[in-house]
């Protein structure tokens, strides 16, 4: 499964590549791209666990930048 996030807050480019490496670590993703300057997310994830990779996801974002959110 494919979705396209919106991402509130994110400040600098070298935060969103910190996001995209960490969420590609997390088992379950097969394509993962954080755009700094649309302030996006594509995520790409097994269909079965996806709402779990996507919860895990949102805790990776906070934890590299805490005021950014990830809008469903």
């Amino acid at each position: 499964m494919k979705k396209v996030y919106r991402l509130e807050d994110l400040d600098c480019a070298n935060c969103a590549a910190k996001m995209e490496r960490a969420i590609a670590k997390i088992e379950g993703v097969s394509a993962v791209s954080v755009s700094f300057l649309m302030q996006k997310l594509s995520l790409e994830a097994e269909d079965a666990r996806f709402e779990e990779i996507r919860d895990e996801v949102v805790r990776v974002c906070k934890k590299v930048e805490p005021d950014c959110r990830v809008i469903r």
